[in-house]
């Protein structure tokens, strides 16, 4: 049985204030509502669309603390950043990503956000890629999200700092890689 216009955007905005970055599509399918029910819902209580919301909550919380690149190079949005620990990104997989013949996204957004993320993480106005080991595990379609999830290892025996970044559509793992980052301060791995 479906939900009254006023109980579906009571829940609808209990939905999106517990899970910010939740796609209309999904908010759809969860109250059995077609796409366009669930913008004029959202219109209707002043909430904006997905990426304003990522916008807004990057922005505000990260623009200042990335060092080694404005946001705005950052490959996805940013949604976790804790510099020289953790970060967490999403790229939507749009027709631009992909290849045309079979809607499957080119392996270099994948390594741009991973990579991006990377750099974002580390804690120094310079921070650039000396190496990568990367392991692609399974083709990411058109319209999927991928979240990408960085780690700081600490410092191999060059010195590198080692970056962690894993990426997932839904909880299937897509991409894996460890990025050997050089940085110019004297804090490395620390």
């Amino acid at each position: 049985m479906k939900k009254s216009k006023t109980e579906r955007q009571k829940l609808l905005k209990e939905t999106i204030e517990e899970t910010p970055f939740i796609t209309d599509e999904k908010l759809a399918d969860m109250f059995d509502v077609s796409i366009q029910t669930i913008r004029l819902d959202r219109m209707e209580l002043s909430i904006p669309e997905l990426r304003e919301r990522i916008k807004h909550v990057a922005s505000n919380r990260w623009n200042e603390t990335v060092k080694a690149l404005p946001m705005e190079e950052v490959i996805g949005e940013v949604i976790d950043l804790e510099l020289d620990h953790r970060a967490i990104s999403i790229l939507d997989i749009r027709r631009e990503h992909v290849f045309s013949r079979n809607n499957i996204a080119r392996g270099h957004h994948l390594f741009a956000q991973a990579n991006s993320l990377a750099v974002a993480v580390i804690n120094d106005e310079l921070a650039l890629t000396a190496k990568s080991d990367l392991k692609f595990t399974r083709q990411v379609k058109l319209a999927e999200r991928v979240v990408a999830k960085a780690n700081v290892e600490g410092t191999d025996e060059k010195g590198f700092t080692m970056v962690k970044v894993d990426s997932f559509v839904e909880n299937e793992k897509v991409f894996s890689g460890t990025f050997y980052m050089y940085q110019s301060n004297d804090q490395k791995g620390e």
